[in-house]
């Protein structure tokens, strides 16, 4: 199982935001954490058509293609990292759709404006996000992170942190900007320290679990049991 499942969402090979979300996985690797790394281009999949079928489904049942290939890791997953280069201000067109496709986990009420919740959330999911732009100046990135960290928060995630690179076209160029490959590290350093440390509660919890199973069959077994079922008289 992936505790850390990196989300890539530039449709060019080996981009700076590639680069970047390696780098993010790779600090967490190598401080033990369990990663797995994606690239939207290479799944076939659609944006979100709107059918609602997901709200009596509670899956996405209206479209069958390779999100259903991403579903199950992002379940399967403590931590999510999204990277993406900026388009027109915004994420890539890919990231959108995946992000949109993400609806499918939220429950919503009956009134209206409907209440949501998100089956994804409560269960301490975090979060950490990558950005790159060609310009300059920190407002030409404009929503990209927000694009991706406001939707993680409403599905329950908490963000850990985010990088953010500027200045950077040629491919894997962001490489030699040493502050982004720090911050790189750093997010990926803290993001292993919270899916494991929330795999470990988890397996203690499993442990303590088993433990309270095995000590009711211990006590079971002391008890004096008959033939007909554990009823006697005195």
């Amino acid at each position: 199982m992936a505790m850390i499942l990196g989300v890539g969402g530039s449709p060019r090979k080996k981009g700076n935001s590639d680069v970047m979300l390696h780098r993010i996985l790779n600090a967490a690797k190598e401080q033990g954490a369990t990663v797995e790394e994606v690239h939207l281009r290479d799944y076939a999949f659609s944006s979100c058509i709107g059918c609602e079928k997901c709200r009596v489904d509670k899956c996405c049942t209206g479209i069958r293609d390779g999100m259903q290939l991403l579903y199950p890791k992002v379940e399967r997953a403590h931590a999510l990292v999204l990277a993406s280069p900026a388009h027109n201000y915004n994420v890539s067109a890919l990231m959108k759709g995946f992000i949109d496709r993400l609806y499918a986990y939220f429950d919503f009420s009956n009134d209206h404006p409907r209440k949501y919740t998100s089956r994804l959330g409560g269960m301490g999911r975090v979060a950490g996000f990558a950005g790159v732009c060609e310009q300059t100046e920190p407002d030409d990135l404009g929503f990209t992170i927000e694009g991706m960290r406001r939707p993680l928060a409403a599905l329950g995630y908490e963000s850990l942190g985010q990088v953010a690179a500027f200045g950077v076209f040629h491919v894997g160029r962001v490489k030699q900007q040493e502050h982004a490959m720090r911050h790189c590290d750093a997010l990926g350093q803290e993001l292993a320290k919270n899916a494991m440390a929330m795999r470990d509660a988890v397996e203690k919890a499993l442990k303590d679990e088993q433990d309270k199973g095995k000590g009711g069959m211990e006590e079971l077994g002391e008890d004096e049991v008959t033939d007909d079922g554990g009823n006697r008289e005195e």
